[in-house]
């Protein structure tokens, strides 16, 4: 299904219905609906035509979504940017895409260097100088534009991965990718009619697109946020009955650390869904303890294919992420000695492999915009090859120990360090960990554990004998040397940066 049709359905089936809040406004599918006809209008007269690119730099407001629906109904192509980049990635990423139109707020003004365009497009912006603004878009007299002739498979959106080496990669979705993504994401989380979410996680985040079109398919409410406060989203959580929740685990740790968190009525959510990164034990059972939802999922997949696996109980396996999703055919994969993975030699239960996922799924992108080295070296014979590491238990659960290009090799043996970290954070004194491995004159590398304390009470002894005694870790996986750090060092998609670590980027205490 083309997005367009997706969104008309529900505009007429729900006119009146509430769809965007923001602050104390809120916007009906009727209104949003207006103003992206007005704005479809002005950009098509400007120029904009199908499948031209519209990069945005904005933050998490009504304006995005109305430039949103306002693309897709051109059939030109919506290229949101996280705002956390370099300038110098931005730069790239704008020269990248050939970006015909750039839409922006007065607080990106800083990252457009118009002397490194390579191609000049239309400069909008909300407040201040530009070739024009916002509001001229949108007040146009005329609701009229021509409709392009619709395929499934044209691109809605290019999004960009903020690696942590190189540029950035931009993952080009076409409607139909975006359609079942997020038919998968309302399945998978058991998501009904009308039901209501917060938008915290930025819209150039695939997390944050399917919140948004999630809602949109079932007639909900989206409540968005410019920037993740905990206090302001359990304010709103509460007071609006929040039914839906699809955050980052760090957004979750900092909800239930909030210290305004008493006396608030949290019976509305009914679905708590984590993904970006693994939780620890102690965080689900928090978050489960606070909100006591009816269903908590933790969702794993990426930017290039949606989903790969969920899992619906880390109550009980909280290391788990749990099985392939509706349209997924996922496979563990040896690794030989040149680090090469051959999908034809799937491991054994119980082994370590790397996961690989086909990309005949509905849910698969065809590969990188302008990087055909990189789309080579992602996709092999049908499928996608991730970089993370996983095994499969007794009953067919994937849990991921980690990444291909992070395994430590000590003394002949393979480590991964999420596996690590996963019994360090369940440590009651441990409030975070990381491991990485130092390298070595004698063993190769030491397994080194990084270690943001609860308190001053913790001690390097403790956690030796928390790990001797885990019956998940073997011996030679303990960590040879901790580090007490008052934060890990984070990159720009909010994962710990190893290589920062590294190189000696945090704060001992």
């Amino acid at each position: 299904m083309h997005l367009t049709d997706l969104f008309e359905s529900t505009v007429n089936r729900a006119p009146n219905q509430n769809a965007i809040f923001q602050g104390e406004k809120s916007y009906t599918y009727s209104q949003i609906n207006e103003k992206a006809n007005r704005a479809a209008s002005s950009m098509q007269r400007l120029g904009v035509g199908k499948q031209d690119r519209v990069m945005v730099l904005l933050k998490n407001r009504i304006e995005n979504i109305i430039m949103f629906w306002a693309i897709q109904k051109i059939g030109a192509i919506y290229v949101p940017i996280n705002l956390r980049m370099s300038l110098e990635y931005i730069q790239y990423c704008i020269n990248d895409v050939e970006a015909k139109m750039i839409v922006f707020e007065e607080s990106s003004r800083y990252l457009l260097k118009q002397e490194h365009f390579k191609h000049k497009p239309i400069i909008v912006s909300l407040q201040g100088m530009a070739d024009l603004s916002y509001d001229e878009l949108v007040k146009n007299n005329s609701l009229s534009f021509h409709i392009p002739r619709k395929n499934a498979e044209d691109l809605s959106t290019i999004l960009y991965t903020s690696g942590t080496s190189g540029k950035p990669k931009g993952v080009p979705r076409s409607h139909k990718n975006e359609y079942t993504s997020t038919m998968s994401h309302i399945i998978q989380n058991r998501y009904v009619v009308h039901d209501s979410t917060l938008g915290a996680v930025p819209l150039y985040h695939t997390m944050g697109l399917r919140s948004l079109l999630s809602m949109s398919i079932l007639d909900g409410e989206c409540h968005t946020m410019l920037d993740f406060d905990p206090v302001e989203a359990l304010e709103i959580i509460s007071k609006q009955n929040i039914s839906c929740l699809y955050l980052m685990p760090t957004m979750y740790h900092d909800l239930v650390h909030c210290s305004r968190t008493k006396n608030i009525d949290f019976s509305s959510v009914r679905v708590l869904t984590f993904a970006g990164s693994p939780m620890s034990k102690e965080l689900i059972e928090k978050c489960n303890e606070m909100f006591q939802p009816q269903h908590l999922v933790n969702h794993y997949g990426s930017t290039e294919i949606y989903t790969f696996t969920t899992s619906t109980n880390v109550r009980n396996k909280p290391w788990s992420a749990g099985k392939p999703g509706i349209h997924q055919n996922v496979r563990l994969v040896a690794i030989d000695s040149k680090g090469k993975s051959d999908p034809s030699k799937v491991v054994k239960e119980g082994e370590v492999g790397e996961i690989i996922v086909n990309t005949n799924s509905a849910e698969a992108f065809k590969g990188y915009w302008n990087r055909p080295d990189a789309t080579n070296q992602a996709i092999n014979d049908g499928w996608y090859y991730t970089g993370d590491m996983g095994k499969r238990d007794e009953e067919g659960d994937l849990t991921v120990v980690g990444r291909v290009d992070e395994m430590i090799l000590s003394n002949g043996e393979n480590i991964h360090p999420q596996e690590i970290e996963t019994i360090l954070s369940n440590h009651p004194l441990v409030k975070e960990s990381a491991v990485i491995g130092e390298n070595d004159e004698r063993f190769g590398q030491l397994v080194v554990a990084f270690i943001v304390p609860e308190n001053s009470n913790v001690t390097v002894q403790q956690l030796d004998q928390y790990c001797k005694e885990s019956p998940r870790l073997s011996n030679y996986t303990r960590p040879r040397k901790y580090i007490f750090i008052s934060e890990l060092p984070l990159n720009n998609s909010g994962k710990i940066d190893r290589q920062g670590l590294v190189q000696g980027c945090y704060a001992e205490i």
